[in-house]
């Protein structure tokens, strides 16, 4: 089983909150949604493992189990092409969960006209394969979003 963590603290909302129909829809597959805390910080890694994807705006962290989890920050940020972003680290780079990927500001995104609710999801997974997932209430980074079975 695989335990994904809160890659920021924030409220938590369900994924069908997410204003965007491919990640509500959960067409990119099942998983949870934080409404950040409006202040700059870092979005750091859900799990442990390889960064095999890495852009200013999302990233996919895949553990030894070779799941993969993507972490969307703020929705239709990549047509901010990574203004008020800062890649922290390097796409193949081993990281720890709960180690700082890319640093944002998500009142500069909302002041942008985006929205800056942050899709977490289980690549390649089911809705069933995914317990205990989170959707309300306030989250801390780190604490638990859902179990991957």
């Amino acid at each position: 089983m695989t335990t994904v963590s809160s890659p920021l603290a924030g409220r938590l909302i369900g994924l069908g909150a997410v204003p965007d129909p491919v990640f509500s829809g959960a067409l990119v597959g099942p998983g949870a949604a934080i409404d950040p805390v409006r202040e700059p910080g870092v979005a750091v890694s859900p799990v442990d493992g390889v960064l095999v994807s890495l852009h200013p705006h999302a990233f996919v962290v895949v553990n030894n189990e070779g799941r993969g989890v993507l972490t969307h920050l703020g929705i239709d940020t990549v047509q901010l092409n990574g203004e008020g972003f800062e890649v922290l680290v390097s796409k193949g780079d081993s990281v720890a969960r709960g180690q700082a990927i890319v640093r944002w500001n998500p009142v500069s995104v909302e002041a942008s006209g985006k929205s800056p609710v942050c899709p977490v999801i289980a690549l390649e997974a089911t809705a069933e394969a995914l317990g205990d997932v989170a959707d309300s209430g306030d989250v801390l980074a780190g604490d638990t979003l859902f179990d991957w079975k």
